[in-house]
């Protein structure tokens, strides 16, 4: 029988699928696919898509540079989903093979061949790349210093390219304008884990949903956004209907809610009031629901300043001046002032003020605001429970609920339903939520009060019970949070403000003590705006698509393609961040690279490279090695000046001392040393590494010409390997402990921290955690928990207004509750713009689409974004389902198509459109809002206008 590859290929797939649901398969059919499927080779790996960490299969076939994937499964033997793909998963490799790849480096170029920013894209070597990379980098630190070069990093990196750029950037350019897109998804979750627990990352894993009674949804559209966990919420409901309860709580109902035994519609950020009524109800009216043996032995109550702004620009900064006497200043016209002016100072509203009396406030004072503070004090329980005071079932009910055709009546039975939830003694009880929570003005802050729920009725760290932030990008635990690839932070939880964590990090990477910048505050919008300020005179988007994905982004374009700056992205498709730029640089995708993700139950996985990249492109590490090799001590480590004032030292004179010169490139220091050539040699004729591709190490049969000029060879050693345990070094013995990498390459995954082979579940439980029993064991309280986080455990005392006593005391091994109120967003609807705008993902897409929308099935499923909006709110403006309208902001407006009938329905106030369709570019509409302790954008609420186009 004589097939052809499509032919067999459907034949093994047919097959496959019949086997599958147990039909008897033709003996020819059944032939044709043995012979097929013979000469694949299945490996497994992670998928590319979501927080959720899936395992994958993956079958190639094919020799060199024709070796292909073939087909993708889900993987059996993965804990995670357990053989079960979503319908993105199925199309991983895809996702690698569209018409548009990018293969070769391109630059803007006159007629002459001579970079010009206003001319036209043409190939060029990746030499040229490099020499135009270079000069412009020389240009940006001779201009401006470390603030002056910048890169748009990722939570989609793999933990080795994240690495590597972490290290050349802070290591090599001193420069800590390196954050991550993860700032626009977890930033809140983050901040929220240090406030309350000393450490980041959930306590939990994902066996609590087999385990747990009850799953509240807060914010999260779970059905879509984390699908394969979603399947087993709808397993483990099934499987005891009666006692199994789903809440969903969000601003719209969507598919999620399609489970639910009841949903909670609420009028956008008032979740903040949801949190406070729930433990209102706990302190107020079932005082016995408290464990005052938990609290008193592992909780302190805390609070901080209320007038922290909403991480706007401030006034004074140099693209709002000169401010005029129409409104406008500097670069911003007078509608979008309107909301900016709030900034400095607010008029404290009548929804919000009942809330703001205990800090303080009344309705109608005048609130200065301050830039965004992480202080915080202790106070008493009398003082927390003076907080919860408003959050009357009356006041929260007026306050929160969101659909105008609920009854009042109705929505308070609800909350009276889920109060009784959380209350209810031995129901174990899990609160999951993601971008709602998150992507919050008071994002920190609502963090923190799910935590406060947990701890009072002692729902927290146990099997089947916690509050649990969902992640939504493949490696923004494994790479932007465990690497630590954000402006302020270092590997393990360490900072970079911290002279002890700095001290470590120098040592361990073998650099001059002092080489480090303690100023880690250029957050991913900071760097937008310091780019339309002309602080930031060089750019460099890794793995995400930055000009997108950013709230309010006309500024941010016309910054990039106006000012005098030099913009780089390194990408797999041209995306908008691509058609912004000055140069594009061609990324190998995930299968065409070794690599390893960390997924939002701490669980690390790695993959080995399945197949070579296209064309000529090469993977992020090697990207940020080869820029490593044009620089040297002598070029980047000399004395600075930053914008503060503070002085960076001359470090060149202790490198000599180290054995270094003036002309040893950062190459031979961060990554070609002696350690990494030593300690991880190739070993090509053993496992992981045997039979298998490594274009960084060994070059590849594509032979491509490298930075120099030359066929890249490879570098010689274990690259991936070396990366990986320098990382890893950090957190062992430090409560972040990982397997070594071959282990890795063997297993599933392993959630961290691993002790002696051994993965932890949960955290902070002695029954479970190595590291509680070690601290509960020396602090001898007696307690079931040790929340051994080490960052701000020891605070001064105050009450809900400010501190009384500076004297710090240390809360050791505790964590906390803390007091915080319901504020209003910096945008409402208002008579002229009249609606919510909330923006997020489907089920089919990811992110901005640029890999997703290159799936033929993909597209054809979900070709455009949609306004999905309330059919009488659609009728109230003349619109028809599937006519075109537009979505306007004070910031600008796009053109879209509106569904009256579909997956989302919004109450009548709220309107959503996702933001995967560069041709409805909905980020031009949203605010650049974020929560002020943590930088992360809020997307989820502004205000527009929506009429007929």
């Amino acid at each position: 029988m004589s097939l052809s590859r499509r032919e067999f290929l459907k034949s093994s797939a047919a097959a496959s699928a019949a086997a599958a649901i147990g039909m008897s398969v033709p003996a020819e059919l059944e032939a044709a696919a043995t012979k097929a499927e013979k000469s694949w080779r299945w490996d497994k790996a992670a998928c590319r898509f979501c927080g959720t960490g899936c395992g994958i299969m993956l079958a190639t076939t094919g020799d060199g540079k024709d070796r292909k994937i073939v087909a993708v499964k889900g993987d059996p033997a993965a804990p995670v989903n357990r053989g079960l793909n979503c319908i993105k998963g199925y199309f991983n490799a895809k996702i690698m093979y569209g018409a548009d790849r990018l293969t070769e480096p391109l630059l803007r170029m006159n007629d002459k061949g001579e970079f010009d920013k206003h001319g036209k894209f043409a190939p060029i070597s990746w030499e040229r790349a490099y020499d135009e990379m270079e000069k412009n980098i020389r240009k940006a630190l001779k201009e401006k210093g470390p603030e002056g070069v910048a890169v748009f990093a990722s939570g989609q990196y793999t933990i080795m390219e994240g690495y590597a750029a972490q290290k050349m950037m802070k290591g090599g350019f001193r420069s800590n304008a390196f954050d991550p897109n993860a700032r626009h998804c977890m930033a809140s979750a983050v901040v929220g884990f240090y406030q309350t627990f000393g450490i980041d990352e959930p306590s939990g894993c994902y066996d609590d949903i087999e385990l747990t009674d009850t799953i509240v949804t807060w914010g999260s559209n779970m059905a879509e956004m984390h699908p394969i966990l979603w399947s087993r919420v709808t397993d483990r409901k099934l499987s005891d209907p009666d006692n199994v309860k789903i809440v969903n709580i969000q601003t719209y109902t969507h598919r999620t809610c399609d489970l639910g035994d009841f949903n909670i519609i609420f009028r956008p950020n008032t979740d903040l009031a949801l949190w406070n009524y729930l433990a209102r109800e706990i302190v107020y009216n079932h005082p016995e629901a408290i464990d005052w043996d938990f609290i008193k032995k592992n909780i302190i109550f805390a609070a901080g300043p209320v007038n922290i702004g909403y991480g706007f620009r401030r006034a004074g900064e140099k693209s709002l001046l000169p401010v005029r006497e129409d409104g406008s200043a500097g670069k911003y016209d007078a509608k979008e002032m309107q909301t900016y002016n709030k900034e400095m100072q607010k008029i404290v509203s009548e929804l919000e003020g009942p809330a703001l009396e205990p800090y303080g406030y009344k309705a109608g004072d005048v609130m200065h605001n301050t830039p965004g503070t992480l202080k915080h004090h202790e106070i008493t329980f009398e003082d927390y429970k003076k907080s919860l005071a408003p959050y009357t079932l009356e006041y929260t009910a007026e306050l929160c609920k969101g659909d105008p055709d609920e009854s009042l009546d109705s929505f308070k039975k609800k909350l009276q339903d889920l109060a009784a939830l959380y209350v209810e003694d031995g129901r174990k009880i899990v609160s999951f939520w993601t971008m709602g929570m998150n992507q919050h003005t008071r994002g920190t802050w609502d963090n923190t009060l799910a935590y406060n729920v947990h701890f009072l009725v002692n729902k927290q760290s146990r099997p089947g019970a916690g509050a649990y932030s969902l992640t939504g990008q493949p490696s923004a635990c494994g790479t932007a949070r465990e690497v630590g690839t954000f402006a302020h932070r270092l590997p393990a939880d360490m900072m970079v403000k911290n002279p002890k964590h700095r001290a470590k990090v120098e040592k361990e990477w073998q650099i001059p003590a002092g080489t480090l910048n303690p100023v880690g505050n250029q957050h991913i919008m900071k760097i937008h705006r310091d780019i339309e300020d002309g602080v930031v005179k060089f750019a460099w988007v890794n793995v995400c698509n930055a000009y997108q994905d950013s709230a309010n982004a006309k500024h941010w374009i016309k910054a990039a393609r106006e000012m005098d700056n030099f913009i780089v992205t390194s990408d797999g498709y041209p995306g908008i961040s691509s058609m912004v730029s000055d140069l594009i640089l061609p990324s190998a995708m995930i299968y065409e690279k070794w690599g390893a993700y960390g997924n939002a139950e701490r669980r690390s996985q790695h993959w080995r490279q399945q197949v070579l990249p296209v064309g000529h492109a090469m993977s992020d590490t090697w990207q940020w090695v080869e820029l490593s090799k044009r620089f040297t001590v002598d070029d980047l480590w000399g004395p600075y000046t930053l914008r503060n004032g503070k002085k960076l030292a001359d470090v060149r004179g202790e490198a000599v001392k180290m054995g270094y010169s003036g002309d040893t490139t950062m190459y031979e220091i961060l990554f070609e040393n002696e350690r990494a050539k030593k300690k991880y040699p190739l070993a090509l004729d053993q496992f992981p590494q045997q039979g298998y591709d490594n274009s960084e190490c060994i070059g590849d049969a594509r032979n491509v010409v490298g930075t120099d000029g030359k066929v890249f060879k490879g570098y010689g050693f274990m690259i991936h390997q070396y990366l990986w345990e320098e990382y890893a070094s950090f957190g062992r013995g430090h409560g972040h402990d990982l397997a070594d990498f071959v282990t890795y390459q063997k297993v599933r995954g392993l959630r961290w921290p691993v002790v002696n082979g051994k993965e932890t579940a949960w955290r902070f439980n002695v029954d479970f955690d190595p590291y509680a029993l070690k601290h509960a064991t020396e602090n001898g309280r007696g307690s079931q928990y040790a929340f051994y986080g080490p960052l701000a455990k020891a605070l001064p005392f105050g009450n809900l207004t400010g501190v009384t006593d500076k004297k710090k005391k240390s809360l050791k091994d505790k964590a906390k509750i803390f007091a915080r109120p319901y504020m209003d967003p910096p945008e409402m609807p208002d008579a002229e713009y009249d609606l919510w705008l909330c923006t997020g993902r489907v089920l089919e897409h990811w992110h901005s689409g640029t890999m997703t929308m290159r799936v033929p099935e993909l597209y054809r499923a979900v070709p455009e974004a949609l306004v999905y909006m309330n059919p009488d709110a659609a009728k109230e403006r003349g619109l028809k389902d599937g006519g075109l309208c537009w979505v306007e902001s004070r910031r600008g407006k796009v053109r879209a198509r509106v569904e009256t009938r579909g997956r989302n329905r919004p109450p009548k106030p709220l309107v959503f459109v996702p933001w995967f369709d560069e041709r409805v570019f909905i980020n031009k509409v949203t605010l650049d809002q974020t929560c002020p302790m943590s930088k992360q954008t809020d997307y989820k609420k502004c205000a527009v206008k929506i009429y007929k186009a």
